[in-house]
């Protein structure tokens, strides 16, 4: 008798415990979204005498105060609101319809019955409000690495049974499982959760939850999203070399080669190869490399390493503009070069030739045309002409 009564002690001490006495077990508050409905968790419990008053005659009553006006009367259909749990088993699980901002008050639970049952219980704060509330991300961050097999969950209140939230993720990682959970104080939640692998190529993206709320008087819909950026570790990817120069390389040009990589964390180390044949030649280190043109012959590459891993670029050849063309190179070029002076020599030197040449050439024609002229050639006909006029 002692055990049972100690064990029985016990159990009114636990949390949500009745214990014949009248009290209830309600939310102190809930938060429901203008122009839709709340689901009241509500049970309660009466002094052991009056168990038997609990019968089909008994009635729930919601009031905003102890002497307002019923918000809700279970006996009367007319009402916005259902009694969906069931008064004789001592639930008295309430839905309110089309919450107004006029509704945000006290809401307080009377049980009523045809005989001598009749009580006054606890009330619940009903917070009636524009948008609902964001969406909780269960881990609110995320820093794992390529490879981890990644579980997301994101939970909604669900205030109105008949219009849960619909939550979807973005981007389509995956298709997420969706459950309708109890919250310690009997209101529901929704939940969603995300699996997928992580890869490198999540890193730095924004994974969002958003949930969708519908409404019972026909307004827009509202939706909320909470968002988290993904913080992926990996091993260097996508290493390339480039080079500063465009165009022709001369063998006397200085260059300078760049080694890029994705990754994260950062590249601690850069090095430089040249592949000569099966062997890997090494040319030095850091991100960047200035090398003459003509020192570089054959492929190379570079390699990029983190505290994860290494990678290596593809091998690339610099394309160096030779001053010379084959082994016998530079005898062409002599060769060629005094043929072309040769040939200037011999041009100027006829140009010369030519221009004493005409020079020294006499007019014939003048030369005759003068000596027509000249006296003593003169026919005797003119001097028998000229005595005449003297």
């Amino acid at each position: 008798m002692a055990v049972a009564l100690t064990l029985l002690l016990v159990g009114c001490l636990l949390p949500g415990a009745l214990c014949g006495q009248f009290e209830s077990i309600i939310p102190k508050t809930i938060e429901v979204l203008k122009g839709s409905c709340v689901t009241i968790p509500c049970s309660f419990d009466v002094e052991d005498q009056y168990n038997v008053n609990l019968d089909n005659t008994c009635k729930a009553l919601w009031r905003e105060s102890t002497f307002g006006p019923d918000v809700f009367d279970s006996s009367n259909p007319q009402q916005k609101g259902q009694l969906i749990g069931d008064l004789t088993q001592k639930d008295c699980t309430t839905t309110l319809n089309d919450m107004q901002p006029q509704n945000n008050k006290v809401h307080n639970f009377r049980l009523e019955c045809d005989n001598d049952l009749k009580y006054f219980f606890d009330g619940v704060k009903i917070s009636v409000t524009d948008d609902p509330p964001r969406p909780t991300l269960t881990p609110p961050t995320l820093k794992v690495k390529e490879g981890t097999s990644v579980s997301l969950s994101c939970s909604a209140p669900a205030p109105c049974l008949s219009l849960p939230p619909n939550l979807t993720w973005s981007p389509g990682l995956g298709e997420g499982q969706e459950t309708l959970q109890e919250n310690q104080d009997k209101t529901k939640v929704k939940i969603s959760v995300l699996n997928f692998n992580a890869s490198h190529l999540h890193h730095g993206q924004e994974i969002s939850c958003t949930a969708v709320y519908r409404k019972q008087d026909g307004s827009t819909e509202s939706s909320v999203n909470t968002s988290l950026t993904a913080d992926i570790t990996y091993s260097p990817k996508k290493t390339t070399v480039s080079v500063s120069l465009s165009g022709p390389i001369r063998q006397d040009n200085i260059v300078t080669l760049t080694c890029s990589s994705s990754t994260n964390p950062a590249v601690k180390d850069y090095t430089w190869y040249r592949a000569d044949g099966g062997q890997d030649t090494f040319m030095g280190t850091g991100r960047v490399l200035t090398v003459k043109a003509s020192d570089v012959s054959g492929p190379f590459f570079c390699k990029a390493e983190n505290e994860l891993g290494s990678g290596r670029s593809d091998k690339k050849d610099l394309y160096v503009q030779r001053l010379h063309c084959g082994p016998y190179g530079g005898v062409l070029f002599w060769a060629v070069t005094g043929v072309s002076l040769t040939v200037n020599i011999v041009l100027t030197l006829c140009m010369v030739f030519l221009w004493k040449q005409r020079a020294s050439m006499k007019p014939k024609e003048e030369d005759s045309t003068y000596m027509a002229l000249d006296h003593t050639n003169r026919s005797p006909d003119y001097d028998v002409i000229a005595k005449r006029h003297t």
